[in-house]
């Protein structure tokens, strides 16, 4: 699910599960979300700028920033260092991009929280990557906090996979197969 706002900032996107609209609409609407616990943010931007500019955000929010890394290799490293309450990463980074490294984080860390952060609109769906948001930039800092307090919320696990049903046709046969060999 993809809402448009426009502000003070610019106008700008935001992609959300649809489980956390209602979360988003208040935040957007001044109703105060902060009522979760300080959490401890990693984030991860190629531009220095930009990466200074959230940590400053993160901390308006009342939540702590453990370090600013410029790849998505050293996120990988300090995640593995910091273990943070979420991860704030951009989408687009040199060398290794932070879709990638969002899906690395999580094949190690299943309960990890990731927000993607991208100037290009709306680049994949945030199911696809695995993280729990994609902001578009530039992010106003009401929606930066709507985001981080959805992330803590409790994650809900996955339905377990279908069961896997055999396709060959009942009574097919493969020719090839030596005889007495199917069972």
């Amino acid at each position: 699910m993809a809402e448009q706002y426009s502000g003070p900032f610019g106008s700008f996107s935001l992609v959300f599960r649809a489980k956390f609209q209602n979360l988003l609409l208040f935040s957007a609407a001044g109703m105060k979300t902060s009522h979760w616990k300080r959490m401890r943010v990693l984030i991860a931007d190629d531009q220095k700028s930009v990466g200074t500019s959230l940590a400053e955000m993160v901390g308006l929010c009342h939540h702590q920033v453990v370090e600013v890394v410029s790849t998505g290799m050293e996120a990988i490293q300090a995640y593995d260092r910091h273990r943070p309450d979420v991860v704030l990463m951009d989408y687009r980074m040199p060398k290794l991009n932070g879709i990638t490294a969002c899906r690395y984080i999580l094949a190690k860390d299943p309960k990890a929280r990731v927000i993607l952060i991208s100037g290009w609109s709306a680049p994949v769906e945030p199911e696809a990557s695995g993280a729990t948001a994609i902001l578009t930039k530039p992010v106003a800092l009401p929606i930066l906090e709507a985001a981080l307090n959805a992330a803590m919320q409790p994650k809900k696990q996955k339905d377990p996979p279908a069961a896997v049903v055999d396709a060959t046709p009942l009574g097919a046969v493969d020719s090839s197969e030596p005889e007495g060999a199917s069972q």
